[in-house]
């Protein structure tokens, strides 16, 4: 297999490494991986150095990238309580990887990022970024927007380690040094195919209008009429689950490709209203639009979530792409048994619909993937990076 996962829930953190280290040899019939991502619950952050270094040498992995994080993904368990570390190994035949640190510096004009390897490389195809950062020092606006000029359309999949609350809890990893600032990343050129699966969570409810007025973050009108204005008509026609679920929390998605004859999941990137003026019937949202764009209110509940997880991922599976070998996943800290009302639920996903092909993660503080083409930061969301079979 070009794949390999295992996770290991001892407190000993030697013998959890030789678990997940003995099993992901084994499973690749002792073939030193490409690249391999090491997730290591908060419990072990005193011993995240020799973890890192352990792992490093007993894999031989060319490239290896590490973080800490609040839970864990391993196989089909989403490990959210206690101890734990998940191993995750790839071969990728075919596939040129190169690994890097990128740090950012405050300047005059906004912070810089240094660290990226030469990006714009004639020969194969760039099938993907991923990325784990800390998020306490990543400038995530500043890594999105350079490799959106240097490499348009390539997703940029991962999310920021979590389990610490300050800066400088956090702990990343990088070829079995540690890292404490920034972020870590591997470049795939060629090889097989990687598919990425950003699911938000929500479904759009009413209909769709066109920003006739805004700034910056506040939408003032929409189809000539206030945002209020057109909430409570959206309100009115909804049946009163919904009305319940806008209650507990309203969404406003912005058409990312307004080129398309109808949008449906997956064409929207999701923001959260944050206020409302009953006075000017003005909205506040989570992200920048700007008249002309076309928006739609959402609703998230862990019906709506699930529902959208497995629409997207099957809709995926049914592009006729060869057989899904493996998959990283990036879930939301604020999912879990957060939203869903039993554990393990994305990574129980990912196995029911795609087998039991080898999967790890964590629960991040920030999610980064691609929607309509271009990268974003996000929250509550699942964003799979999904490997094709390679041989």
């Amino acid at each position: 297999m070009p794949f390999a996962a295992a996770s290991s829930e001892s407190s000993d953190f030697r013998q959890a490494c030789q678990d997940v280290c003995d099993e992901t040899t084994t499973r690749l019939d002792k073939t030193p991986p490409v690249l391999s991502l090491v997730f290591v619950a908060r419990q072990h952050i005193d011993d995240f150095a020799e973890i890192v270094a352990t792992i490093a040498n007993q894999t031989a992995s060319r490239h290896l990238l590490a973080c800490t994080a609040e839970a864990i993904v391993g196989g089909e368990r989403e490990i959210e309580e206690g101890p734990a570390i998940s191993l995750w190994s790839a071969v990728l035949p075919g596939a040129q990887v190169e690994s890097f640190h990128v740090e950012f510096e405050q300047t005059p004009d906004g912070p810089i990022c240094s660290g990226l390897p030469d990006l714009a490389v004639d020969g194969l195809a760039v099938r993907a970024v991923l990325m784990l950062g800390d998020p306490f020092s990543f400038a995530v606006d500043t890594l999105i927007a350079r490799l959106g000029d240097d490499l348009p359309g390539v997703p940029l999949i991962g999310g920021m380690a979590s389990g610490g609350s300050g800066p400088g809890e956090n702990r990343l990893g990088w070829n079995g040094r540690v890292i404490e600032q920034g972020g870590v990343g591997v470049i795939v050129r060629g090889g097989a195919p990687i598919r990425s699966i950003v699911s938000q969570g929500c479904r759009p409810i009413g209909s769709t209008f066109v920003v006739t007025k805004a700034e910056q973050n506040v939408v003032f009108d929409l189809g000539g009429k206030t945002a209020l204005a057109r909430l409570e008509e959206t309100y009115a026609g909804l049946s009163e689950r919904d009305r319940l679920l806008i209650r507990q929390g309203l969404h406003l998605g912005v058409v990312m490709n307004e080129h398309k004859p109808a949008f449906s999941r997956g064409d929207f990137l999701i923001a959260n209203v944050l206020a409302a003026d009953r006075d000017t019937g003005a909205m506040a949202i989570g992200n920048f639009v700007r008249p002309g764009q076309t928006v739609q209110f959402h609703v998230r509940d862990a019906a709506t979530a699930d529902e959208d997880l497995r629409h997207l991922l099957s809709e995926s599976l049914a592009t006729g792409l060869p057989t899904s070998a493996g998959a990283l996943l990036f879930s939301c800290n604020g999912r879990g048994t957060r939203m869903f009302p039993e554990p393990h639920h994305d990574a129980g996903v990912i196995r029911e619909l795609c087998g039991p092909i080898p999967v790890a993660g964590l629960f991040a503080q920030g999610e980064l993937g691609p929607v309509g083409g271009r990268n974003y930061i996000h929250g509550f969301t699942a964003s799979i990076a999904l490997f094709e079979d390679g041989e």
